[in-house]
């Protein structure tokens, strides 16, 4: 059986915006304007919907669940991810996933300290802000499995001792499609604690000129991103959006979006509680983008594909006839009655 991995969250071409801002000063939920923040798209040009969507996933209680870019290989994902980091400001590291990878090489482990005459703990690439997990499904299982503690618990278990992430913490990924060579699937458990998953697509004709003609204009091969942010900013945000307002009947409208996914037909498997608190969360997350301190239901439908289509399994005779997760998802979109705020 295969499983649904596809989870494009626009109708049209996928994808081609890039990290840019919305063109407006951000206000704070007090009225107060911020600064407009420096344009970054030099460093990932062609990625507009991808970027705008990272930014909305990060600002969160807690942070932590990861969003992995999909899609074929050398279209800028880790350029994404790294644009992303660089531009908040937090300490990053990289991990290549490849199939001879050890669990320890990414959480660290114990050592023999022979100067202390004993184990110690070495800690691994993990103990950061952001770690890219890049081209995580080229790892078997065991070692994708080894980031499952992390991302839901925030911190790393050793043999003697529980050891905590920094905060913020966060997990990037990139994710290539199963249909190439030296592939896994990730394990549903890890599948389901992915807060969103994007889909990148080819640049327009358009979009792959831009990018030869800005190669030319910069002279040099990595363009520089800006720094708009750093770790006490994003904390800032993390704790802003917990003051968002939702109203109970924009809750209830995200539970029958869920419930939706498990009634259809189609669905050996619909979208988990988890679905129903990421939606809640990039919701509440758009509106303070937004410069709202409430939730209107466009939050909600913006979120709805790129939060919830990846969780579900689709049967096998659905599947065979073209049928995926974003087509449940959009199917519940259409047939969910949208709440009406007074």
């Amino acid at each position: 059986m295969r499983r649904d991995h596809a989870a494009d969250p626009a109708g049209g071409s996928p994808y081609t915006r890039g990290l840019v801002p919305h063109g407006r000063e951000e206000s704070d939920l007090n009225g107060r304007a911020g600064p407009r923040r420096p344009d970054p798209r030099s460093g990932a040009f062609g990625r507009r919907g991808a970027g705008r969507r990272a930014r909305a996933g990060p600002h969160r209680p807690r942070g932590g669940r990861p969003h992995p870019p999909r899609g074929p290989p050398r279209l800028g994902k880790t350029l994404l991810a790294k644009s992303f980091a660089a531009a908040l400001g937090l300490e990053f590291q990289r991990v290549q996933f490849t199939a001879d990878l050890l669990p320890h090489d990414i959480t660290g482990g114990e050592v023999l300290d022979a100067a202390a005459g004993g184990f110690s703990f070495r800690r691994g690439p993990i103990f950061t802000n952001i770690l890219l997990a890049d081209e995580i499904n080229r790892a078997p299982p065991k070692v994708q499995s080894a980031l499952l503690e992390a991302m839901q618990e925030y911190q790393v278990t050793s043999e003697r001792a529980t050891y905590p992430l920094l905060r913020p913490f966060l997990v990037l990924a990139t994710e290539n499609p199963l249909e190439l060579e030296g592939t896994y699937p990730l394990p549903e458990a890890q599948v389901d604690r992915f807060l969103i998953r994007l889909q990148i697509g080819y640049p327009t004709p358009v979009e792959e000129r831009a990018i030869l003609d800005r190669r030319r204009e910069r002279k040099v091969e990595n363009a520089p991103v800006p720094r708009v942010a750093d770790a006490e900013t994003f904390l800032g945000l993390q704790r802003a959006v917990e003051e968002v307002t939702l109203d109970p009947s924009l809750a209830d409208y995200i539970v029958e979006l869920v419930r939706a996914t498990r009634r259809d037909s189609r669905s050996e498997v619909g979208a988990s509680p988890r679905g129903s608190l990421a939606l809640q969360k990039l919701s509440r997350a758009r509106a303070l983008l937004e410069g709202r301190d409430f939730v209107l239901p466009d939050d909600i439908k913006a979120f709805a594909v790129p939060a919830l289509a990846h969780r579900l399994i689709v049967k096998p005779e659905p599947w065979i006839r073209g049928v995926r997760g974003v087509d449940i998802v959009r199917n519940a979109l259409d047939a969910t009655t949208v709440p009406k705020l007074g």
